[in-house]
């Protein structure tokens, strides 16, 4: 099968030469980069589907069609079944109050001890009950699936569960794997989330444990803590393998949750034999009311060096708030050179702020963790926002209740106090041009900033009625609604704006209806008001019409050639693409779509590629995902 070649060149994408396959699509993939032949059925059964648990009531839907990115993936999961049946331990009765709980055999607990027993137990007793193993299962309709893992189900917005089951395992893994979770897009990055959260299958030849891995793993190189975490939990511990167990500990440190931790260190605290896992058991001892002896622990480890001096002084801050054990830690950063997750995690857990020199230089990653932790300063987070909302960790929503909050603090001040009120005099003031006026100080920034603020300013900009007194000023509220989905409110203003201009260009683009083929002329007067380099808004204008089939193929080829930048041309990984599209594969055409927009900037993105990537997602069904990349591309070149 040629889907074996296709993993052999895996590591290809991983390197320096992505920047290089960018800019010549021939070279993205590697050359045995082809279209798997066809998997045989799968011998197995596919897991039966059960049907989802009734929901809690929801707000009436809106007569937008665009996905809102403000639903993140929270939903809880539905019951699933399991066909394993559940041995329950059975207690050995012995002498004593501790026997009476605990199975010699399995050295573990059979039940919780009644407070009677635990009142008659010795210290010993107390050091051996801490030190157990709990040996207590959980009833068969209480477990749940491994193969059903995920957040979405298929009722709720996620893919179906058997998207993937007879897909060929290795494309599926070159395609998670292979994905860096930097994407160009905004909506792209929404939509792959949305897929790796829902309820799936794993696919032909790939254990679930090591489909939920890799899922997981994107996630956290997607920024996506909150969901990466949800999605872990969602497998019971008592799956988990040492693929899953790679990966627990900086689940919970980007999450700066390291009780989280505890559970899994109760039941599988086998799973690892390394340093930061051994900290981290000290850690939940101390939080299991044995602070005395996770602190004395904590300290011999600081006398051997396991880990470096600073890792441990934070773990002993962290584990030192538990108990009456209480003691000053003193945290210095002179000699600290970077940060990691588990650093970054411990210190904004016990509320320390890492110096700005460090966090200058630690990456988006960081500013993604910050902007969703709950116990870091509101200014600390509204710093980070405007990353992680022009990149889709931050919806919209999420972003106008920060700066609500940063506007209601009387303790905030200065320029966040500012643009707070700035924010809410684009709500609330009478005059139309004031409240535009108000959206563009807060749009007066460059590069991804400016994108996230546009982000932020969405609802803002959705109120706004269309009038031709505001026309200049039309592509950037425009662009601004576009970025959270408003395109029913976008539409409105198809009538203030000319053929031909910016604003324009958006609309024909984003409309939630059929459209007729655009007219060539009003293109070619889009390309003379083209002020971007090498007329790259106008050549990505081009291949999203086309790709919507919103313009003739002949007139998108002609215009395309003006701008020097071919849509027509294929390789390998657009054949992948267009063929799992053609088969009504959604699943897999968000996995290899969101492969191949991969990138730091919408620089880095084709006009051929973007042209089979919107064609790709319209022809599964994905129209309105299609319409606002397509949209969002031309926004942001």
């Amino acid at each position: 099968m040629r889907a074996v070649h296709l993993l052999a060149g895996a590591t290809l994408a991983l390197t320096s030469a992505w920047a290089a396959a960018q800019d010549a699509p021939e070279s993205l993939l590697p050359k045995m980069f082809d279209e798997p032949a066809p998997a045989p059925a799968p011998t197995r059964t596919p897991p039966a589907r059960t049907p989802p648990r009734a929901a809690a009531p929801r707000p009436a839907a809106s007569p937008n069609p665009t996905p809102s990115p403000n639903a993140g993936p929270t939903s809880a999961a539905a019951p699933r079944s399991v066909s394993t049946p559940v041995v329950q331990a059975i207690p050995f009765p012995q002498p004593g109050p501790l026997a009476a709980v605990a199975a010699p055999d399995e050295g573990g607990l059979t039940r919780v001890p009644s407070l009677e027993e635990l009142e008659r137990m010795t210290p010993e007793d107390f050091e051996a009950l801490l030190g157990s193993k709990i040996v207590i299962d959980m009833p068969p309709q209480a477990r749940r699936s491994p193969d059903e893992a995920g957040l979405l189900d298929e009722s709720e917005g996620g893919l179906p569960l058997d998207s993937l089951a007879g897909q060929n395992g290795r494309l599926i893994q070159v395609a998670l794997a292979g994905n860096r979770g930097v994407l160009v897009s905004r909506w792209g990055h929404i939509l792959l989330r949305r897929a790796l959260a829902s309820r799936l299958a794993p696919p032909s030849g790939m254990s679930a444990q090591d489909f939920l891995a890799l899922r997981v793993s994107l996630l956290l190189r997607m920024g996506e803590t909150d969901a990466a975490r949800a999605l872990l939990q969602d497998m019971d511990v008592a799956a988990y393998t040492p693929a899953i167990a790679s990966l627990v500990l900086d689940v919970y440190a980007r999450n700066a949750d390291f009780t989280g931790l505890c559970p899994v260190m109760a039941t599988q605290s086998a799973l690892r034999d390394d340093p930061a896992w051994s900290v981290s058991r000290s850690i939940c001892e101390a939080f299991r009311g044995n602070s005395t002896a996770a602190l004395s622990r904590l300290d011999r480890d600081r006398n051997r060096g396991t880990m470096d001096q600073i890792d441990l002084l934070l773990a002993q801050r962290y584990a030192g708030a538990a108990g009456k054990s209480r003691r000053a830690v003193t945290i210095e950063w002179d000699k600290v050179t970077g940060l990691t997750p588990w650093r970054y995690g411990l210190a904004i857990g016990v509320g320390l702020e890492p110096p700005s020199a460090l966090m200058a230089q630690a990456g988006p990653g960081y500013d993604y963790v910050t902007a969703l932790a709950p116990m870091v300063g509101l200014t600390r987070r509204a710093a980070a926002a405007d990353r992680a909302g022009a990149s889709g960790v931050l919806s919209n929503a999420a972003m106008v209740d920060l700066y609500s909050q940063l506007y209601a603090d009387p303790d905030v001040t200065g320029e966040w106090q500012q643009r707070a009120e700035k924010l809410r005099d684009a709500y609330t003031l009478e005059d139309a041009a004031a409240r535009l006026a108000a959206m563009q100080s807060l749009w007066n920034v460059t590069g991804s900033e400016k994108y996230g603020r546009q982000v932020l300013t969405a609802a803002a900009a959705a109120r706004m009625a269309p009038s031709a007194d505001l026309a200049d000023g039309a592509a950037a509220l425009i662009a601004s609604m576009l970025a959270a989905g408003y395109d029913a409110n976008a539409s409105r203003w198809s009538s203030v704006v000319g053929a031909g201009t910016p604003a324009w260009g958006l609309l024909v683009l984003a409309a939630p209806s059929r459209v007729s083929s655009v007219d060539g002329g009003a293109v070619e007067s889009f390309l003379d008001q083209d002020d971007s380099t090498g007329k790259r808004r106008t050549a990505l204008l081009v291949a999203g019409l086309a790709g919507l089939g919103r313009m003739e193929a002949g007139s998108a080829d002609r215009v395309a050639a003006d701008t020097g930048a071919g849509i027509r041309g294929t390789t390998r990984w657009t054949e992948a693409l267009d063929s799992a599209a053609a088969r009504g594969d959604a699943a897999t055409v968000v996995l290899l779509a969101a492969f191949g927009m991969q990138g730091d900037g919408w620089q880095r993105m084709t006009p051929r590629y973007l042209f089979h990537i919107v064609s790709a997602l319209r022809e599964v069904g994905l129209d309105a995902e299609a319409r606002m990349i397509a949209a969002e591309a031309v926004a942001r070149v």
